[in-house]
């Protein structure tokens, strides 16, 4: 593939639509695999090319595309249980049924459910979300190249909710729990990430960064979004300057969430580092995500874009809607 660059592609590539059946039988719009991928299948300069058509729109005319939140049923839900390895289990439920309502009431139009690890690899309670969720929500998933049983369901999972999961996602930032770096398990997984269409999703503090650059090299034609600006502030200097370098790569896609507040603790500026990630990967290749939790409102949630908003004052209104939602609309599959 080459650098991301639009004059390198003279025509733009289209999303193809068509109807499916999800496991649950809802209807959601999808993707035709192996058609008309766009970003997922390696095409970013198609997301390009749509974005500087929407340069010309409205910030208004752009959708709002929150890309990262959890639902969670609660401790107490007996329908669907926490797994017995999650290394954290809420007590308070954050249901799809809240979310929709928080979403109408600040003006989000699309979500994504990034299925959380208190459930490891049971979706039961996704596909609860992306059904009630009635095409507004669509999910990620989460499968262990290390545990050969994960591995082995991940791709029939993917193929029968083809359109409705938009990546998988890798933790690395833990010691006990780390992927397999340099095992044939994790290029497996790779695999099974780049054949069914959709993205690989990282989040991992810096240090574990250059265990996962070869797959990034090695399956060039796979997305692979990077969440949380690649935890700046949970790394050397050093160790997050070889993030930025991902830049690079033109099949990276840095996503604006869990932005840290100054007063927080580590107590430091992030605006900084903001303008460094628009600076490299520039606005058509950023999404945005967070401020939906169990104590979410409709007014807190729109607050949280807003402060993001702030952080993004040195782009034009058209480079923000593409962030705030135009971009992930494209990547998703959402017109």
């Amino acid at each position: 593939m080459k650098p991301f660059n639009t004059n390198n592609h003279p025509t733009a590539i289209y999303f193809g639509r068509q109807q499916s059946q999800s496991k649950k039988g809802h209807e959601v719009n999808c993707i035709k695999r192996r058609d008309c991928l766009g970003i997922l299948g390696g095409s970013l300069a198609s997301l390009a090319l749509t974005s500087r058509s929407w340069a010309e729109k409205a910030h208004s005319d752009l959708p709002v595309v929150d890309t990262h939140l959890h639902c969670f049923a609660g401790s107490d839900s007996n329908e669907f249980p926490y797994h017995p390895n999650g290394p954290y289990q809420p007590d308070a439920a954050a249901t799809p049924e809240h979310l929709l309502s928080c979403m109408d009431g600040a003006g989000v139009k699309y979500a994504i459910v990034v299925h959380p690890e208190p459930y490891q690899d049971d979706h039961r309670y996704l596909d609860h979300c992306l059904e009630v969720g009635g095409g507004r929500l669509k999910g990620t998933c989460l499968f262990f190249a290390d545990q050969p049983d994960s591995l082995a369901a991940m791709p029939s999972f993917l193929k029968d909710r083809e359109g409705s999961i938009i990546a998988s996602r890798v933790h690395a930032y833990a010691p006990d729990r780390l992927p397999p770096f340099r095992k044939p398990e994790l290029r497996k997984w790779w695999r099974s990430v780049a054949d069914a269409g959709v993205a690989v999703q990282l989040h991992f503090e810096p240090r574990y960064a250059p265990g996962f650059e070869r797959y990034i090299r090695e399956f060039s034609d796979t997305t692979v979004i990077i969440d949380h600006l690649g935890r700046p502030f949970q790394g050397s200097p050093e160790e997050y300057a070889r993030v930025l370098r991902w830049a690079d790569f033109p099949n990276t896609v840095m996503k604006l969430a869990a932005i840290p507040a100054s007063e927080s603790y580590p107590h430091q500026d992030i605006r900084p580092i903001i303008r460094q990630l628009t600076s490299a990967w520039g606005a058509e290749r950023m999404i945005y995500g967070g401020g939906f939790n169990t104590a979410a409102t409709p007014d807190s949630y729109r607050r949280y874009r807003e402060d993001l908003l702030e952080h993004l004052s040195h782009l034009s209104s058209q480079e923000q809607a593409a962030i705030l939602g135009g971009n992930a609309a494209q990547l998703f599959g959402w017109s």
